[in-house]
């Protein structure tokens, strides 16, 4: 099972709000997911983005791909950084 950490689209039409789960890649997106670790705002200025670290790293840290559009939230968290750091120290 191929699991990625990806969007999941929520709000109504014209306003969307994203929630980043981890779900397998075979489900839809909208669809089932295995877990959330956090949300994606783009509509106010700048982006609001809640995201729960530890998890994240825990779930890259067991082989979950992130998407690109994911990958690049998470490189602006610095969370990308710090997968990589803790990869290199091992």
């Amino acid at each position: 099972m191929s699991v990625k950490i990806r969007l999941k689209r929520m709000g109504s039409k014209k306003r969307p709000f994203y929630r980043v789960v981890v779900a397998d890649s075979r489900s839809p997106r909208d669809g089932r997911f295995i877990a959330q670790v956090g949300t994606y705002n783009p509509l106010v200025n700048p982006a609001e983005v809640k995201l729960n670290e530890e998890d994240i790293l825990n779930w890259l840290g067991n082989g979950a791909q992130p998407s690109d559009t994911v990958k690049n939230i998470l490189s602006k968290a610095g969370i990308m950084k710090k997968y990589h750091e803790s990869k290199l120290a091992k």
